[in-house]
């Protein structure tokens, strides 16, 4: 029984941790441009929950999968999104906040 409960709680702690490093890979940003014939969207960063998060930093341009993705947000819209792999410039994840 003590085994089971070792096991148990092993499984809980490392799902917990996992969904913390998922969670991490979401970014925070303003909408600052888009391009639906080319697929591509302008996002300045912004820091998330933090006391000057409306100075924002540089702007980026990013492809992204789904054209689909830019149907729902507009240019000055704050959004979360999700990169793929690392240090790909392809968003795979793009929800409107």
């Amino acid at each position: 029984m003590k085994a089971a409960k070792s096991i148990l709680a092993s499984v809980i702690a490392t799902n917990v941790l996992a969904n913390g490093a998922l969670a991490q890979n979401d970014v925070a940003g303003m909408i600052t441009q888009i391009n639906r014939l080319n697929g591509t969207v302008a996002i300045q960063q912004i820091q998330d929950n933090t006391v000057g998060a409306s100075t924002g930093g540089p702007t980026e341009e990013f492809k992204v999968q789904d054209g689909k993705l830019l149907d729902a947000v507009h240019a000055g819209d704050r959004v979360t999104y999700s990169l793929a792999g690392n240090g790909s410039k392809t968003i795979t994840k793009l929800q409107k906040r």
